[in-house]
């Protein structure tokens, strides 16, 4: 259950472009020494780190092959997940036949994906003049809807 709500939080924080609680300019995040290893041992080669908290997990915001990418781990140095923004080009081609079909009238306004435990998750939201529509993928299967919202 705890790691279903933290996919959530991930899921919502990468929906909204931002986790964990603001920092101030001058703030420094102190990361426990069992994530800053953990960290390093997965991402030897990258530089300008950015950390950020929430209530039971770090966010680490990073450039990893010319991508922004986000690495999010649990208190105890667990790599929960890790997100980045693509573009629709970087979907498998299954994925990129499908989201013909269901983006007609629509415009993109957020596409990420989500690696977590050797599983890739693809979340899109489609929008119109009147709706905003997140779909899932998962393991490159069909979209799934999500979410919907109604604009007003």
């Amino acid at each position: 259950m705890k790691k279903m709500i933290l996919t959530l939080a991930i899921v919502v924080s990468s929906l909204a472009a931002f986790a964990g609680r603001p920092m101030a300019a001058d703030e420094e995040v102190n990361v426990s020494k069992k994530v800053l290893d953990a960290f390093k041992t997965e991402f030897a080669a990258v530089k300008d780190v950015e950390w950020t908290t929430g209530s039971d997990y770090y966010k680490a915001s990073f450039t990893y092959n010319e991508k922004h990418v986000f690495a999010y781990y649990s208190l105890e140095g667990e790599l929960l997940g890790i997100t980045r923004y693509i573009s629709p080009a970087d979907l498998p081609m299954s994925l990129q036949i499908s989201l013909m079909k269901k983006s007609d009238g629509c415009w993109i306004s957020d596409l990420f994906e989500v690696a977590k435990n050797e599983t890739t998750s693809y979340y899109i939201t489609l929008e119109n003049a009147d709706t905003k529509t997140v779909f899932k993928s998962t393991g490159g299967s069909d979209w799934q809807e999500y979410k919907t919202v109604k604009k007003s």
